[in-house]
């Protein structure tokens, strides 16, 4: 598996790709203005290269230039079909050559989405990948439904909600998200949850409310959804963490392990944190720290403590001067919840002012 991290990197491993095809390339396209790529395509189609696009109905600049395209393309051979208009968008990008190497993007086929926006793409010759993408091309191409075979290739709406938000709730030290916009109800509660339990969240772009740490990105332009999950495992898509984008457009998105791919993306996303935070320190030791956790760490730290002799005498002086007997097993639970209040209470005013120095 191979990164393609933007800007710059993908105009020429794809042109590359199309020139090297011997069979077939398979593209999925919702914006285009790509002169190199146009003409690969073309000569592709020139030498024999089955070459076929599936070009999106509509975006929000219109259709024009995307009829003027179907309409070049067919004048130099290509085939081409048009996405349906059952769904609200068709924002699903990805391309197939000999159906050995898939590029599944997150960017568009544009020079502000490939030369000046922050984006990712993976190229994969994964066969269980490669198989399902195929069979979401042909059946988007055949304007059929598709059902879902394979639970780490994610579309939209069939898949992608169920298993992202799987692959949220399975974190368990961090979450570092690309995102234009976090707006889903369902998703939000998931992050706010998986917070309070003591995972670091971090946003790059924008999320509803104020509960979760969040910077704009602004070294670049934002234009990829991924997730990266402790460092080991990440999401890389189409699909933000939005009801239209889960449940009513076509998108597409993949969940991977890979080393070295890893690597890059928590080493851009760290340095893109840095880059955007309004203070470069704060940036790199930000964590809210849930009241779930504190309370949790309290208990287990009160409970290691020696109070029984303590209460053993609590209980003496308070009997001694009120003349009363008083049961030691309720005075040692009643210390033992003081003292978990004054350790949270110290944690919490610890934290706040870790924040300040910041």
């Amino acid at each position: 598996m191979k990164l393609i991290i933007q800007p710059g990197e993908g105009v020429e491993r794809i042109v590359k790709a199309i020139r090297k095809a011997k069979k077939s390339v398979e593209i999925m396209i919702f914006r285009f203005d790509r002169p190199e790529i146009e003409r690969a395509l073309a000569d592709a189609a020139g030498r024999g290269v089955t070459v076929h696009a599936l070009i999106a109905f509509t975006n929000r600049g219109g259709e024009e230039s995307l009829r003027k395209l179907e309409m070049r393309f067919l004048e130099t051979g290509i085939t081409v079909a048009r996405t349906a208009g059952d769904l609200v968008r068709y924002h699903g990008k990805m391309m197939i050559v000999d159906r050995k190497e898939l590029f599944l993007l997150a960017f568009n086929f544009t020079h502000v989405d490939m030369e000046r926006s922050r984006s990712f793409g993976l190229i994969t010759r994964n066969p269980k990948v490669i198989a399902e993408a195929v069979r979401l091309f042909e059946a988007d191409t055949k304007r059929q439904e598709y059902t879902a075979a394979y639970n780490k290739f994610l579309v939209s709406p069939v898949n992608a909600r169920k298993e992202l938000a799987k692959f949220i709730r399975g974190a368990k030290k961090d979450l570092l998200i690309y995102d234009p916009k976090v707006s889903d109800r369902a998703m939000l509660r998931l992050l706010n949850d998986k917070q309070n339990a003591g995972i670091t969240v971090r946003v790059l772009g924008e999320v509803s409310g104020d509960r979760l740490p969040a910077c704009g990105l602004k070294r670049l332009r934002l234009h990829t959804r991924t997730i990266i999950r402790d460092g080991a495992q990440a999401f890389l898509g189409s699909q933000s963490l939005r009801q239209a984008e889960l449940d009513a457009r076509r998108e597409i998105g993949l969940i991977f392990r890979d080393g070295s791919v890893m690597k890059d993306l928590v080493r851009t996303f760290e340095e893109d944190w840095v880059a955007s935070a309004k203070n470069p320190e704060e940036a790199e030791t930000r964590r809210i720290a849930p009241k779930k956790a504190i309370k949790k760490a309290a208990k287990k730290v009160v409970k290691k403590l020696p109070l029984a002799p303590v209460a053993k005498k609590v209980a003496k002086a308070i009997s001694k001067s009120a003349d009363v007997d008083l049961d030691e097993k309720k005075i040692h639970a009643t210390v033992q919840e003081i003292m978990q209040d004054v350790v949270e209470q110290a944690a919490e005013k610890a934290v706040a002012e870790a924040a300040k120095t910041a």
